[in-house]
């Protein structure tokens, strides 16, 4: 399958506006990472699952037969991972790798190291969806107030945002990888 980028149309102002908070960022790697997922899933990944519910149902009564419980149930949670990728992908707004990279601001797909206030210990942090995740790195949401804050910052800006506990002050240490 041939990955294209997305495209969006806007029909009417108010739903441009109601969904730009809502809207999905991905870097490429993790567009084309997400849409293999899915070509995956609605190819392989059905059959198997086909195959797995067809060998259970031959082994007799279903009511008592755990093997066609367990499939089933791999069934209906492939399918709602497909959904769930099928309306991330179409709906999503692709930002080239090098872009966030090379980038001397936070953008999605950006890897930032930060430093709360009152701690003396560095955390880094990928901005993006859960989707961007990387090894050993924490996800924050652009759409999320700390999040929000980050954006358009750069190394040794101090950001303060509202989070549930209060107000929390972080430095910007690095920015990459």
């Amino acid at each position: 399958m041939a990955t294209s980028k997305p495209s969006r149309i806007i029909r009417d102002n108010q739903k441009a506006a109601s969904s730009a908070s809502k809207d999905t960022v991905l870097t490429q790697s993790t567009y084309e990472r997400l849409s293999a997922e899915l070509q995956q899933l609605t190819t392989v990944g059905r059959v198997e699952i086909a195959r797995q519910i067809e060998a259970a149902r031959a082994l007799g009564d279903l009511s008592e037969n755990g093997d066609y419980h367990a499939a089933k149930d791999a069934q209906g949670k492939m399918e709602s991972r497909i959904r769930q990728l099928q309306a991330m992908l179409q709906d999503a707004t692709v930002v080239p790798d090098e872009e966030a990279a090379a980038s001397t601001t936070i953008t999605v797909g950006s890897v930032v190291t930060i430093k709360y206030d009152d701690d003396d210990e560095l955390q880094s942090l990928v901005v993006g969806t859960i989707e961007e995740r990387r090894e050993g790195m924490s996800v924050v949401s652009p759409h999320s107030p700390m999040g929000q804050a980050l954006i358009g910052k750069t190394t040794g800006d101090t950001i303060e945002y509202e989070a549930p506990g209060g107000t929390l002050r972080v430095t910007i240490v690095s920015l990459g990888e």
